[in-house]
Parts: structure tokens; C-alpha cells; sequence
């Protein structure tokens, strides 16, 4: 079995006997950590394909990828925000200014515009959780 090797939070991560969370860029899947490590309730941030995406695996054991760019001050920080749930609805804070963002759908939950005038949402991407093939397959 090939393994590959993928950079995630600046620490290099053998991908091959465990089960993978894998992110789709476009049409194309990317693996990208290997599930169980991801902590429950933190984040972490990722390059895939050339984009800056926070993944975060919740304490139901959900997996969201979202942009990792806070809109509203520009840095590149929400893989360090925190999680939680507003009225049922998955979130993350930002740790900057701790705008609210809908894990599923990307939206600021506190505002609809940054103040340039943008929308307040996030890029989010599908993410799917692949285990590994048994070995000789």
C-alpha cells in the first residue's frame, strides 16, 4: 500500500492505515489528515490544492472545512478559533473579533457585511471521511 505524505499544520503526517478526511477542491479529492487526528472541538489549518482551509472536527465527530481567512480582519486565523453551537447551528468564533460563522453554510451569523462592504461568509468545501483499503487491496 503507497503512502502519502500530506502537510497539515505544519507537521508532516503519514496517511495510509487510518481512516482519512479527505477535502474536495473543485472536482477533485484531496486527502488531507488522518481522521483521529483531529482533535475534537479544535482546529487546524491546511494548504490544499493552494487554498488555506481550517478543519475542524466537532464533538459529534462531524468534519467541516472551511476558509481559514477571517474576513473581517484579514488574517488568516480561524483554524485557532473556537467552537460551538449557536441555536443548533454548528459555529466557529473568530479568535479576532469573534464574529460567529455557520460551519455548514459559511455565514456570519453576527453580521452581513465586513466593513468593506463584502459579504461576511467563508468558502467552505465538501469533506468526506475515507478508511483505509485493506491491505492487497
Amino acid at each position: 500500500m503507497s503512502t502519502a505524505i500530506v502537510q497539515t499544520a505544519m507537521v508532516e503526517v503519514a496517511v495510509g492505515e487510518r481512516a482519512v478526511v479527505e477535502v474536495a477542491v473543485g472536482e477533485q479529492w484531496f486527502p488531507v489528515v488522518p481522521y483521529d487526528s483531529l482533535v475534537p472541538g479544535r482546529g487546524v489549518a491546511a494548504l490544499v490544492d493552494g487554498e488555506q482551509i481550517a478543519l475542524y472536527r466537532d464533538r459529534t465527530g462531524t468534519v467541516h472545512a472551511v476558509g481559514n481567512r477571517d474576513p473581517f480582519s484579514g488574517a488568516y486565523v480561524l483554524s485557532r478559533g473556537l467552537l460551538g453551537s449557536r441555536d443548533g447551528v454548528p459555529v466557529v468564533l473568530s479568535p479576532m473579533y469573534k464574529q460567529a460563522f455557520d460551519l455548514r453554510t459559511g455565514v456570519c451569523l453576527d453580521e452581513d457585511e465586513t466593513p468593506d462592504g463584502t459579504p461576511a461568509t467563508l468558502p467552505v468545501w465538501p469533506v468526506r471521511t475515507n478508511s483505509p483499503s485493506p491491505q492487497g487491496s
